[in-house]
């Protein structure tokens, strides 16, 4: 597929940005594991990657806004453009040698996403979409699964940790949720959950109480490749209440209803 300007440009810069994150977390197994030695040095790799991001996305497109994980929001001097970046989603898979992390970028157009890429480095997976265009990994198109029965299908969430306070409402939608599907994973890394939706290999995503970097490009290729994807709270928007729901269109009622209880 040949995207616009701006997918090639997003596309480069997650390359580019993967390609020092690959670097860096082939050391993460020579650093000792504690919260100081491995948490500090997966610090600086974020940062770092996201400094790459930043000179390749703002260089190329200098009067777009900004708003990323570490480096917060820069409004531009074209206020219906911005970048919205993760630099690691995922870090705390990276932090323990997990190779299940990735780069997010989307590119937002008066509110609405338009373009989006996650790049996941240490598989060289790149998915990609862009508004009307489809979905893609690296060179073959992307369409969400076609199982129809919930008791075939299998979903994705995060887990809250550390005593967060949605802990209550995840437990109460697992328990509604496991005992109709075949099974649910927590793999760390909202913005690959969200390409699995659209990829196939997950049936359905929910999640609360996630920033807007974690969901633009994802939610974009879900729609992309076919899926529907919602709030949770019908009345609610995605990037704003950091809540979302989807899966392919056989299953989104069935699967609506019980998260939605």
């Amino acid at each position: 597929m040949i995207g616009s300007a701006n997918l090639n440009i997003m596309i480069k810069a997650a390359r580019k940005a993967g390609r020092s994150l690959v670097k860096d977390f082939r050391e993460v197994e020579n650093l000792q594991v504690s919260m100081k030695g491995a948490g500090d040095f997966v610090s600086k790799a974020d940062l770092a990657a996201e400094a790459i991001l930043k000179d390749e996305l703002m260089g190329a497109r200098p009067t777009y806004g900004w708003l990323a994980e570490e480096g917060g929001e820069t409004p531009g001097e074209d206020p219906t453009r911005r970048w919205i970046v993760d630099p690691l989603d995922g870090t705390t898979n990276f932090l323990h040698g997990l190779p299940h992390w990735a780069i997010s970028i989307a590119l937002e157009h008066k509110g609405k996403i338009v373009a989006g890429v996650v790049y996941d480095a240490a598989k060289d997976e790149m998915f990609f979409a862009e508004k009307g265009a489809g979905a893609w990994m690296n060179e073959s198109r992307l369409r969400v699964s076609g199982r129809n029965r919930m008791i075939e299908a299998i979903f994705a969430t995060g887990l809250p940790f550390g005593g967060r306070s949605d802990l209550p409402a995840t437990l109460q939608d697992l328990a509604r949720l496991l005992p109709v599907c075949a099974g649910v994973r927590r793999w760390g890394a909202a913005a690959l959950d969200l390409a699995y939706v659209a990829a196939g290999r997950y049936d359905g995503f929910w999640e609360r109480r996630l920033n807007p970097w974690d969901l633009a490009a994802g939610t974009l290729l879900v729609s992309e490749a076919g899926g529907l994807v919602q709030p949770i709270d019908p009345e609610g928007r995605i990037l704003d209440d950091g809540e979302v729901i989807c899966a392919n269109e056989p299953i989104f009622n069935a699967f609506s209803k019980v998260i939605r209880g």
